[in-house]
């Protein structure tokens, strides 16, 4: 009995260490297996698309992404502020703006006050009222007979008065005279208009005495006279008062008072307006241009 729970006691000893000697080889071998399978699954991993990483539950920073567009340089600081300063709108947009705002305007103006000279010619032109101007045959200074068809073809600037005034018809051709030459420096040295002077005083008006007496002031006044009624038929087609005497005997003396006025005359020998004593040579120089580039701009020609 003795004997046979030694031999038990010993098989037990023997069982207990073959299990100790075993037991650090199963764990090496577990441990090798472990690493073996992380190495596999990290392999299989690298090898998968970058999609099905993320199925996996990889997350997206362990892994690098390529981009093929360019990058843009990064705004500075100032640039920003700048930015934030002006808005959505530049200086040169807002001077643009500016620009074309006067423009317009400039323009509106313009065409406004075209249109008004339009509109005050047509009324003049005699609908429905009394017609300024008209047929009318006089002389000029060499004796050839002038009628109203000679006044066409440019525009025409008209006075009427006489030799022996005092003082207002040589104030008023001395205007004239300057009206002419500014006039002709406006138009670039060009003939648009025609400066006609008509006396009321055709008794002591001769036409040496007008080619004398106009050669004072400009030498391009075109001096017109006639008879009596020639004279009387025309101031009254412009309107004209005058009252000079009728039946005047050689050297007598007597007065006469007439009408002062210029009347500007169109081409095509409508009246257009009057320019009177409250008018300078530059204001009354800048009415005709008006006229005749109003005429130009409307596609019209002049006999220049």
């Amino acid at each position: 009995m003795a004997s046979s729970l030694k031999s038990l006691s010993q098989s037990m000893g023997r069982t207990g260490r073959l299990s100790a000697l075993a037991a650090p080889k199963l764990s090496s071998s577990t441990s090798y297996l472990s690493r073996s399978s992380i190495s596999q699954v990290a392999f299989r991993y690298q090898r998968q698309p970058q999609s099905q990483q993320f199925r996996n539950g990889i997350s997206s920073s362990s892994t690098r992404s390529f981009s093929t567009t360019p990058s843009r340089p990064a705004k500075t600081i100032q640039q920003m502020k700048s930015r934030q300063r002006t808005g959505p709108f530049s200086w040169k947009a807002a001077l643009l703006f500016v620009l074309t705002g006067a423009g317009m305007i400039i323009y509106f103006r313009v065409e406004k006050a075209r249109l008004e000279r339009k509109r005050i010619t047509e009324m003049s032109k005699g609908v429905g009222r009394p017609k300024v101007g008209g047929p009318f045959v006089l002389k000029d200074l060499d004796g050839k007979e002038f009628t109203a068809e000679d006044l066409k073809g440019k525009y025409s600037f008209v006075y009427f008065g006489f030799t022996h005034c005092p003082d207002i018809c040589p104030d008023e051709l001395d205007k004239m005279a300057s009206i002419i030459d500014k006039v002709k420096e406006a138009s670039n040295g060009a003939e648009v208009m025609r400066p006609v002077f008509i006396t009321c005083d055709p008794a002591r008006d001769t036409p040496e005495v007008l080619k004398k007496y106009l050669a004072e002031f400009h030498p391009e006044i075109i001096g017109l006279t006639g008879t009596y009624q020639q004279v009387k038929q025309v101031c009254k087609a412009y309107r004209v008062y005058f009252s000079t005497p009728e039946n005047v005997k050689p050297g007598e003396d007597y007065l006469v008072d007439h009408s002062i006025y210029f009347y500007l005359m169109d081409p095509e020998g409508d009246f257009v307006e009057c320019v009177g004593r409250q008018d300078t040579p530059e204001s009354a120089t800048r009415l005709i241009m008006e006229h005749v580039n109003d005429w130009k701009r409307e596609g019209k020609k002049l006999d220049v």
